[in-house]
């Protein structure tokens, strides 16, 4: 089971209400984590990575087991502590401003 936190607006977008959990194959990548988001929220389509490129959108961020996978490759495995649960994929607006 991987546990997947959203950020608020996304959570709000996609009306839940907190942590959710994802029974996916091993190994987890990216990608599938993604792929089983936008498959389980569809408003979510198209708000994590670009369509045409399959990459992560700039302002948004991936962080699991204290590592930033923001520019990991989509089919890199996750780490086993968010593989097995004990860790969770965060899913992080990226702030800017001045």
């Amino acid at each position: 089971m991987i546990r997947v936190v959203l950020p608020a607006p996304l959570r709000a977008l996609a009306r839940s209400e907190g942590e959710e959990a994802f029974d996916l194959p091993a190994p987890v990548t990216q990608r599938a984590v993604i792929d089983a988001i936008e498959e389980r929220y569809p408003p979510l389509r198209n708000t994590l990575r670009d369509p045409a490129t399959g990459r992560r959108r700039a302002f948004i961020r991936f962080y699991a087991a204290e590592q930033d996978l923001s520019d990991e490759e989509p089919e890199a495995s996750l780490p086993a502590a968010v593989q097995d649960g004990s860790e969770p994929y965060l899913v992080i607006g990226a702030l800017s401003g001045g």
